[in-house]
């Protein structure tokens, strides 16, 4: 749903999966877009991590799955994009992520744009690759950022969906939302002001203490703090 959520799980992504080429595109990107879309068209394989935004209107040949890990801004940017896996005669597949609270999105689109949807059993040998992405956050100040922008991000982005009625902010699980982005704390924002979360757990290290891997980058923040002090 943002820049910043492409931004963190690309990162995640080249990491945690091998010999797969990942790419990233979106908005804020300007002058490169075009060459990563080029580049990643020329690809014998890999994914592309991109925004809803950017996801409109382009031009992929062989698309064998669409994830739609946000619910999309507009449902008739959604069902075009999931017809990008069966063009010409191809055969492919579509998957969007809903929480429970979120279901009736299946039946605004089965009216709104005549698109019958299936639900998709649970994985049962499903890894749990969070522990993984905390290591790198405490790891990399650069990751740990990306994470905690990436979930400001999303809940503000989540605030404006166009469907408010069915994606209500009020009833997010905020706790569940910052272990699914592997927070090492939650975040100050207005969204939580006020908001206990007993079922989410920070780690006991200080994250000021968290350095960049970017010998440059941490060498300028340490400058940074000496001049807070």
């Amino acid at each position: 749903s943002t820049c910043a959520c492409v931004e963190y799980y690309g990162k995640a992504l080249e990491s945690l999966i091998k010999q797969v080429k990942i790419m990233s595109i979106h908005g804020k990107m300007k002058h490169k877009r075009n060459k990563i879309f080029t580049e990643f068209r020329k690809l014998p394989g890999g994914i592309l991590v991109c925004t809803d935004v950017m996801a409109r209107g382009i031009d992929i040949p062989e698309v064998h799955w669409v994830l739609q890990y946000d619910p999309p801004s507009s449902a008739s940017a959604f069902v075009h994009r999931c017809g990008r896996t069966a063009r010409i005669g191809n055969v492919g597949s579509a998957l969007v992520f809903l929480l429970p609270m979120e279901e009736s999105y299946i039946s605004f689109l089965s009216i709104n744009q005549k698109c019958p949807m299936q639900e998709m059993k649970p994985q049962t040998n499903v890894l749990d690759l969070l522990p993984k992405l905390k290591s790198m956050a405490l790891a990399d100040r650069a990751v740990f950022e990306k994470g905690m922008k990436a979930f400001v991000s999303y809940v503000q982005a989540y605030a404006k969906h166009e469907c408010n009625l069915i994606f209500r902010i009020k009833d997010l699980d905020f706790s569940s939302l910052a272990k699914g982005f592997a927070l090492l704390k939650m975040p100050k924002m207005p969204e939580l002001r006020g908001k206990c979360f007993p079922d989410f757990t920070p780690v006991t290290v200080n994250t000021d203490s968290i350095s960049f891997k970017d010998k440059n980058r941490e060498k300028q923040r340490q400058k940074q703090l000496e001049q807070q002090r």
